[in-house]
């Protein structure tokens, strides 16, 4: 069966090169260069995509072999029906392979039309790497290729106020645009590339904070050959997700001028203040995936949809999210309760395999930024720990030994936590003693953190008892104590 190329696409449009996206990804694909995809086809905003890849090569090489071109197959609840619908998403133009090509990328900041910067990096992607140098090709982090980029720009043009971005970060940490820029400052003073620079930056870009919102489970391994059927062709980028999206961007209202998603349909806002949509978001949809991914996993469970159908799971994450972080929220309990019932929802959307594993990647930071907020403020406001919220930081900390069972986990996080994990677990030997050692150094360890959690009164003991019932015990019986009852065969 033919692969999915240009020869598939009848009368292929070409569009000015305004965006380059750092991030390959299913989520970017699924939900940006789709939104563009969208826009382009109603004739609105008239531009394409270059996308370079913040880490690996692998899957710039499949775009560039599929001449930028995936299929999106989108599934869910749409006006009150289930509907499943696909179509080829031709807004990226190409990929850029930073290791092979960074001539091109460099030339990419002397391009008149280019406008926006998006990225998706993961939580852990926004960060400082004081070994990074202008002269690495690339450097290591992506707010360090970032400031290289525009530092590039800001010499093809000289300087010239026109010539800023709109720069709108999409990882999921508090403030991103913000933060992103400081970083790029902070670049900018350590690699001394002048006070005209920095005050070009200041003055001629606008880095957005800004939310997104659409479950994207991607690649579709256990239903792709039906799929490859259904379509003919065969598509090796081909990404899955739900019908639901939204897009909130904290900017100036020019931004929606020239980024109309609004007058495509799109769900996607450009507002003052994103800060009440992003604490509901973050504290009851992305918080409630993070903490059930261990249990569930552990429990013997492989998607978010078995999840919240299996009787005990299902009752937990309820009970999370309901007894735990909507308490910790200061908005009208209705919308609260709205926000849950529709995220529950969408975790059950009867299309959706959204693989636990693919939720893990970054665990510890994305735990830092979606659950332990809930978990410090319900402490703060109640004088009591929430007992799920602990209990899934338990469980999280007995992930990270990288076995259920026989089975091996395959761990995908920042090399520094998996070897904190490694030394940790290579010293249990099976005493209560040596599991609160292992808690209480992973509770101190203040680079994921920020903190010392063992300062939290009580919280050392509560996961050293719920982390001694999991190994001890087994996952199915430690949540039966937990949710005190006792568990459904």
């Amino acid at each position: 069966m033919e692969v999915l190329t240009n020869n598939l696409v009848k009368q292929r449009q070409k569009y000015p090169e305004k965006i380059l996206q750092f991030g390959e990804g299913n989520f970017l694909r699924g939900f940006v260069d789709w939104q563009i995809d969208v826009m382009n086809k109603k004739g609105i905003f008239n531009g394409s995509v270059v996308v370079v890849q913040p880490r690996g090569q692998e899957k710039i090489e499949k775009l560039n072999a599929q001449d930028g071109l995936y299929t999106l197959y989108l599934q869910g609840m749409k006006n009150g029906a289930a509907v499943q619908e696909n179509s080829i998403i031709t807004s990226i133009s190409r990929g850029i392979n930073l290791f092979n090509e960074y001539d091109q990328y460099l030339q990419l900041a002397a391009n008149k039309e280019l406008r926006f910067i998006f990225s998706n990096t993961t939580e852990a992607g926004i960060v400082f790497d004081e070994n990074d140098c202008l002269e690495d090709r690339p450097q290591r982090s992506f707010p360090g290729k970032l400031t290289a980029f525009l530092y590039e720009r800001y010499n093809a043009f000289q300087g010239d106020k026109d010539k800023g971005l709109i720069i709108i970060p999409c990882e999921l940490i508090e403030r991103n645009g913000e933060r992103l820029k400081e970083i790029v400052l902070k670049y900018a003073d350590l690699w001394f590339l002048g006070d005209d620079f920095a005050l070009w930056i200041h003055e001629s870009n606008i880095f957005c904070n800004s939310l997104v919102d659409r479950i994207v489970p991607g690649f579709p391994r256990d239903s792709i050959e039906e799929i490859t059927e259904e379509l003919g062709y065969q598509d090796n980028l081909l990404v899955v997700g739900e019908q639901y999206h939204l897009w909130v961007i904290e900017g100036p209202q020019s931004i929606a001028e020239e980024f109309p998603a609004h007058l495509a349909g799109l769900n996607t806002l450009v507002v003052d203040d994103l800060t009440p949509y992003r604490t509901i978001k973050v504290r009851i949809l992305n918080g409630a995936h993070t903490a059930i991914t261990p249990v569930s996993y552990l429990y013997g469970i492989n998607t978010v949809s078995e999840a919240i159908e299996d009787l005990v799971t299902g009752q937990f994450v309820k009970e999370l999210i309901y007894e735990e972080i909507i308490p910790t929220l200061n908005l009208p309990i209705e919308e609260l309760h709205a926000f849950a019932e529709a995220v529950l929802d969408r975790f059950r959307n009867p299309f959706m395999q959204h693989f636990l594993l693919s939720i893990s990647l970054n665990s510890m930071s994305k735990f830092k930024t979606r659950d332990l907020p809930s978990l410090l403020d319900y402490y703060n406001r109640k004088r009591q720990l929430p007992k799920k919220l602990v209990f899934s930081l338990a469980a999280l900390i007995s992930f990270y030994k990288g076995t259920r069972g026989e089975e091996e986990i395959p761990l995908a996080d920042d090399q520094d936590v998996l070897d904190l994990f490694n030394l940790q677990w290579s010293q249990y030997n099976g005493t209560i003693d040596s599991i609160k050692d292992i808690v209480t150094n992973v509770l101190r360890y203040e680079k994921v953190w920020e903190m010392d959690l063992n300062q939290v009164p009580g919280l050392t003991a509560a996961i050293t008892k719920d982390l001694f019932d999991i190994e001890t015990m087994g996952m199915k019986k430690a949540l039966e104590s937990v949710l005190g009852q006792k568990a459904a065969n």
